[in-house]
């Protein structure tokens, strides 16, 4: 099958995942809801701007959805379904519940067509570079049709199981960035306390057990006071709330979780929900 694939959604993630597709030669075309954004990224890939959802469905067999909520991701699916073609594979990279993944899978099952729900990690660095690591939910069929796309954007493609099982791996990774942060912010205000030089701070205890990705990646901004997405505070704050509410459907406590959604309301509450989730050191200094 020759691949034409199609990318819907060019925010912070959604604009250099489509460049790094289209590195590959399989962009066909390209939708934004602010249109100029899709205009100025095909002119400079050479590529189409589609006037619509529908339109980009009728012309590719692959296509990837980045955008930012679970009633966004359902009027994408809604504005596609009638130029969708029997065959074709829907790829959804935002980060919403397991059931707006399963209804959008039976919305594109209706036009002979697959989905997978496979949110991404690895931040805007990640998208950049082509090196996230995608969490895929649907049929082992639907992904193969797939793999050369995500391959494309990803360094590391798991399949998780049926529809809904990316997103929930999503979740886990989602409270695992939760407790990151507040321990990375929590201990580098710690040590700003303690009037140490920070940057060597940082270096040494990477290259040790506490060494991770947000250390490393943010560490130094945040300890400059910068805080340029990145990954928002407020989108963050959106997943958070997702797991909660699955781990109340399951009786599971999530208390750093719970406490982290605060935090994060705080900040929202001051004007720094546009910042990046790093913003969390403003409460810890």
């Amino acid at each position: 099958m020759t691949i034409t694939a199609g990318m819907i959604g060019l925010g912070a993630m959604g604009a250099p995942m489509a460049h790094n597709l289209a590195k590959q030669g399989l962009l066909t075309s390209v939708w934004n809801r602010t249109s100029n954004r899709a205009d100025h990224l095909a002119a400079a890939l050479n590529i189409q701007a589609s006037e619509s959802p529908e339109a980009l469905a009728k012309t590719c067999n692959i296509i990837a959805i980045c955008v930012s909520r679970d009633q966004d991701v359902l009027e994408v699916i809604k504005m596609l379904l009638p130029g969708l073609q029997p065959g074709a594979v829907v790829i959804d990279h935002s980060t919403v519940s397991i059931e707006t993944a399963r209804e959008a899978a039976e919305k594109v099952k209706t036009q002979g067509a697959d989905f997978l729900d496979a949110p991404v990690s690895g931040g805007v660095e990640g998208a950049r570079a082509g090196t996230l690591s995608v969490m895929v939910g649907g049929s082992r069929q639907a992904l193969d049709k797939a793999l050369p796309v995500l391959q494309a954007i990803g360094q590391r493609i798991e399949h998780m199981g049926d529809v809904g099982s990316g997103q929930a791996t999503k979740a886990v990774n989602q409270i695992l960035c939760a407790g990151i942060n507040q321990a990375v912010t929590e201990a580098l205000a710690f040590g700003m306390t303690l009037g140490l030089d920070m940057d060597k701070v940082i270096d040494v205890v990477s290259g040790g057990a506490a060494g991770n990705w947000f250390l490393e990646k943010r560490g130094p901004t945040m300890i400059r006071h910068q805080f340029e997405p990145g990954f928002k505070l407020a989108l963050h704050h959106k997943d958070l709330k997702i797991c909660q509410q699955m781990a109340e459907q399951a009786g599971i406590p999530l208390p750093l979780a719970l406490q982290t959604l605060e935090d994060y309301q705080r900040l929202m509450d001051q004007g720094f929900g546009e910042e990046d989730i790093s913003a969390l050191f403003r409460l810890k200094k």
